[in-house]
């Protein structure tokens, strides 16, 4: 039997799928080598080891990566014990905002402490974020969230954080009152997907309001919606985030009737070490942006 090909077998059960698992194998290697071999490895075997859509292991395919689980997946630290060192590994996601501009600090404190930390950052929002906690690709979550924890997940409270309107700084809308007495908002609304805690409050609080007021522009990030009201496409939604630096072209409005959304941080099981030092310095930090 190939041992390569129970490797690639390995990477595709445990992250759901052969695209999945050519963004996770750490080396490079194209989809169609992967559909290759495992494809080989089956006609080894004469048992088809997975379903291809959705994706799920057929009993074959269970027994097999039961089997290969503890050697693949037990690897790494078997390595470092070889070398000799305590080597961490750190994998967090979270929005491109808080990888850039609030990450790098909490970072430079992990390293003091473990110096031979490894750390893998993912860049995604609330339902890409949960996903993946919960198929355990990231260890820990910083994001938006519900009040209600989803299933099997664990949160931590963070900030509160107030939505806001972002319009062209020469607009002539000094209030958002100003739009609910409209018979008819004309703007296009810019805002993230509609899944996003975000939108899913500014719905509920324009419902209360009586107002229909619906996306026109739905971006991937809060940059892009700066980037879309400076380029006179609508008015966007956003939140207040503290210390972050808006572009002269841009002035706020806010919202001060509708629910905050919470940022926090969302994991699954106990806490590595290191894990638990970024969450305790995500709360120190929360408390000095919240006395600000």
């Amino acid at each position: 039997m190939n041992i390569h090909h129970l490797e690639l077998f390995y990477y595709v059960a445990r992250f759901g799928g052969i695209s999945e698992a050519v963004r996770n194998i750490p080396y490079g290697i194209q989809q169609p080598a992967v559909s290759g071999q495992i494809a080989q490895l089956e006609e080894f075997l004469g048992a088809t080891l997975f379903h291809r859509r959705p994706f799920s292991l057929t009993p074959p395919g269970e027994k097999l990566y039961n089997f290969i689980k503890p050697f693949f997946s037990g690897l790494d630290a078997l390595s470092t014990e070889l070398q000799g060192g305590t080597t961490h590994q750190v994998r967090i996601g979270s929005s491109d905002v808080v990888l850039r501009d609030h990450l790098p600090e909490l970072l430079q404190t992990l390293k003091k402490k473990f110096p031979q930390v490894k750390v893998a950052l993912r860049e995604g929002y609330q339902p890409e974020l949960e996903a993946m906690l919960q198929k355990q690709d990231i260890d820990l979550a910083i994001t938006l969230m519900e009040k209600k924890a989803p299933a099997g997940l664990q949160t931590q409270a963070l900030l509160e954080l107030p939505l806001i309107l972002m319009v062209d700084k020469e607009s002539p809308i000094a209030s958002a009152e100003e739009l609910w007495k409209r018979d008819r908002i004309q703007e296009p609304l810019i805002c993230l997907p509609e899944s996003e805690a975000i939108c899913k409050n500014f719905q509920q609080g324009l419902s209360r309001l009586g107002v229909d007021w619906f996306p026109s522009i739905e971006v991937s990030s809060v940059d892009l919606i700066q980037t879309y009201v400076t380029s006179g496409f609508g008015i966007g939604l956003t939140v207040s985030i503290p210390k972050t630096k808006l572009s002269p072209k841009v002035r706020t409005i806010p919202l001060p009737n509708f629910a905050p959304v919470i940022m926090g941080a969302l994991w699954r099981g106990k806490l590595s070490p290191p894990v638990q030092l970024i969450l305790e310095e995500l709360q120190r930090r929360a408390r000095v942006l919240s006395s600000v």
